[in-house]
């Protein structure tokens, strides 16, 4: 039987993809934002989806959604938003703002879980922010959890991941029991100017990673669609080959998707001016266009950070999608996808704002995959490759708006949020202001 895990602020998926791909079952997932748990709900059909806040879910509710009754629970994975936490007073983790990361200890507690893994930026391993890490610790002591010290930062680049992104991961286990280890990179680590320039030894490249997709920009139906059926892909990388899943190895020890392989998806175009498309044309591989601040991506180094943007909460700022080294636009979502270890059978939410913003989000899943290896070693395991095909979710899932989403699962619309409607505006307005600017450059 394989072992079962359960995923707290799960997003789209990232680390459950990782986690069942190292061959774990992966039961339940919660997540508070509608759209990304209809996202989820598609990618991952037989995970139940909790879709609320983890503030007072108990482990009864989530034993109950996953029809686990009394099972052991192998693994508590997740990462709370790091966008609230506050760092003021003489106990930090007691502030409000930080709520979310006791909710983890809690319902880990509560699970009686045997492992679990805890992940979050960088930025809390720094400073003051160490401080925050020490109270965690002694959270998880309190509870009758012990933690893999020191802990440590992960880069996704010595994973496997065309991409240069660093997270802390936290790994612990009931008192007593073995500790899962830390995964050795497969690279050896370098300064960020060398990852995003140079590339790694055994790390795909950019070109590696998305010379085979054709060009979204020659199918016009892509202007409306996000998806298009019957395309042609070029001869694939060793690792574009595993992210079409050509061969059972690609799928690890996941559960193969009936999915149509010859179907290009999550790859909605942008509509760039022509003005636009001639600066992103000039500007440098690996350098930042000057006007958009645009990052364009070097074919042979891997990508920098990809990252989510904000919600309508905090200002609805969407961060940049990077310029395609060989076309004079903006990747696309399922290009984005491709950088982050997401197989080509994943699909994102339709629009570019939440699909972007989904992958920014989310932890890739090789990194995830690695971790997880770890905690089924600890856990004195042997991963299984299931025999069962499952189906993929109804694709209605992927074109929901915030409020159609929480309509389908039943719950309240998210305060602050926004759909891309708006938010094409402010790109849009954000386009026509750099191209002023541009102007006004050129006519001194």
């Amino acid at each position: 039987m394989r072992p079962i895990g359960i995923d707290l602020f799960a997003g789209a998926g990232g680390m459950s993809l990782g986690f069942e791909q190292a061959g774990f079952d992966v039961v339940a997932a919660a997540e508070i934002d509608p759209v990304h748990s209809a996202v989820h709900k598609f990618n991952f059909p037989d995970t139940a989806m909790i879709v609320r806040s983890v503030v007072g879910l108990s482990a009864a509710e989530i034993r109950l959604a996953a029809g686990i009754g009394d099972r052991q629970v192998d693994c508590v994975f997740g990462g709370p938003p790091c966008q609230g936490f506050s760092l003021i007073g003489s106990r930090i983790i007691d502030d409000p703002r930080n709520r979310l990361v006791l909710e983890f200890v809690r319902i880990v507690a509560e699970l009686d879980a045997a492992t679990f893994v805890f992940e979050n930026v960088k930025g809390l391993t720094l400073g003051k922010q160490r401080l925050f890490l020490d109270e965690l610790t002694r959270e998880f002591d309190k509870v009758g959890y012990s933690i893999q010290t020191p802990w440590r930062v992960l880069n996704a680049a010595n994973f496997g991941t065309p991409q240069n992104r660093e997270r802390l991961i936290l790994m612990g286990c009931k008192k007593g029991s073995v500790l899962p280890s830390y995964p050795s990179a497969a690279t050896s680590p370098m300064g960020n100017r060398r990852l995003i320039f140079a590339g790694l030894p055994n790390t795909p490249t950019i070109d590696e990673a998305l010379s085979d997709l054709p060009d979204a920009d020659s199918f016009p139906t892509l202007e409306k669609h996000d998806a298009i059926r019957g395309v042609h892909y070029s001869a694939p990388s060793k690792y574009a080959a595993e992210m079409r899943c050509t061969t059972n190895e690609a799928w690890h020890y996941g559960y193969v998707r009936d999915w149509n392989p010859d179907e290009l998806t999550s790859s909605a175009r942008t509509c760039h001016s022509e003005i636009s498309q001639r600066r992103f044309a000039a500007t440098a591989q690996g350098s930042v266009e000057p006007i958009s601040r645009f990052f364009k991506l070097a074919p042979s180094g891997i990508a920098n950070t990809l990252r989510a943007g904000t919600d309508g909460a905090r200002g609805a700022f969407t961060s940049p999608r990077p310029i395609h080294y060989k076309y004079p636009r903006c990747i696309t979502v399922r290009e984005m996808a491709r950088l982050h270890g997401f197989p080509d059978w994943f699909r994102l939410n339709s629009t570019k704002w939440h699909g972007a913003r989904q992958v920014g989000n989310a932890v890739p899943a090789p990194l995830a995959r690695a971790v997880a290896s770890e905690v089924m070693n600890a856990l004195g395991k042997k991963p299984n490759r299931p025999d069962r095909i499952i189906p993929l979710g109804d694709p209605e899932l992927l074109y929901f708006d915030m409020s159609q989403a929480a309509n389908y699962f039943g719950v309240a619309r998210l305060n602050g949020k926004r759909d891309q409607k708006s938010g094409a505006k402010k790109r849009k307005q954000h386009e026509i202001e750099a191209e002023i600017t541009a102007l006004r450059a050129a006519n001194g």
